[in-house]
């Protein structure tokens, strides 16, 4: 796409002809030598002049409009891309236990794909913040590290798979990883953001070296407010009909770390419920900044005005040439 970023200098198209229309031509005030046979010289000059003033006016007259065209700096712009902004480190650590396998909590999807589809509009929504994902079990892996690449982060997330960390649930570990990796991030950037983890879970922490609530006092320490969502029906149908939901779901130890860390605890029995939690957080948690675009240019401007002194430096010799 071809843009003129200064497209008013067209107003001085007209300049020259203004200029010869209303000032008055330069005469001589005197002259310094006397030639006998100067008239016969101008006359001479004169018939030439007019044999060359049609081509040297057109000559001068592009030489105005390639000064012109490079005046109103003629660019091309190139596709819109978008800039890396920095906003708020958020990340995300999801439990693929094998109990989130479960079907509870809509239709015949189990917990982790109401997830996968809940969280993953959430992560689309955060333009401007560098958002990483956690997958913890038995153990806690980094996924994906903070980016502000936010579809490689939703692409990880759906090729999560349940069991792939572990049949157990290690959430005081998943905690301090998250820290871990956050506090190394911070070191590393020159800008201040506040840093935030959810963590999403569907049982009670039986694995893992650091107990959470320890964990939860690190995080607060360091300055890491931490969501927790428990997510899991309350009733689900059984042999005899229904019966007792999530029963594994440790809620007390979920709102310790929530309310330690400075942050608020989430219960989610569906995926309608899962929804409102992430808008619950999106308010809380606002995106400091907005996804801008840039459109890289190309200037154009030196190839006109380097046909225009080309074509002055020949006008000039062509003068020259006529008065030798």
């Amino acid at each position: 796409m071809i843009h003129f970023e200064w497209p008013w200098m067209l107003l001085l198209l007209p300049l020259p002809w203004l200029l010869a229309r209303w000032l008055p031509p330069a005469r001589p005030q005197g002259a310094a030598l006397f030639l006998p046979f100067a008239d016969d010289v101008a006359g001479g000059a004169t018939i030439e002049t007019q044999s060359m003033s049609r081509p040297r006016l057109m000559l001068f007259a592009l030489v105005w409009l390639l000064l012109l065209l490079a005046a109103v700096r003629p660019q091309w712009l190139g596709e819109p891309q978008p800039i890396p902004s920095t906003g708020r480190k958020l990340m995300l650590a999801v439990d693929v236990s094998g109990s989130m396998s479960t079907q509870d909590m809509a239709g015949n999807a189990s917990r982790l794909q109401v997830v996968q589809k809940v969280a993953g509009d959430f992560i689309r929504r955060r333009h401007g913040d560098q958002v990483g994902l956690i997958l913890f079990g038995t153990q806690p892996y980094l996924q994906a590290p903070l980016t502000t690449d936010l579809d490689t982060v939703g692409q990880f997330l759906n090729e999560a798979m349940i069991g792939m960390a572990g049949t157990q649930t290690a959430i005081g570990d998943a905690i301090g990883l998250a820290l871990k990796r956050l506090r190394e991030h911070a070191e590393k950037a020159t800008d201040k953001s506040e840093m935030v983890l959810i963590l999403l879970t569907d049982g009670s922490s039986n694995a893992g070296a650091m107990p959470p609530a320890q964990a939860a006092k690190m995080a607060a320490a360091a300055g890491l407010r931490i969501y927790t969502i428990g997510v899991g029906s309350e009733m689900q149908a059984g042999f005899f009909g229904l019966s007792a939901g999530n029963g594994e779901l440790d809620e007390d130890t979920l709102k310790l770390i929530a309310q330690t860390s400075g942050g608020e605890y989430f219960r989610a029995t569906d995926a309608g419920n899962l929804q409102k939690v992430y808008a619950r957080i999106d308010r809380l948690e606002p995106s400091d900044a907005r996804q801008q675009w840039y459109r890289p240019s190309e200037e154009w401007f030196q190839w006109p005005l380097g046909l225009a002194l080309l074509l002055s430096l020949l006008a000039v010799l062509w003068s020259g040439r006529r008065w030798s």
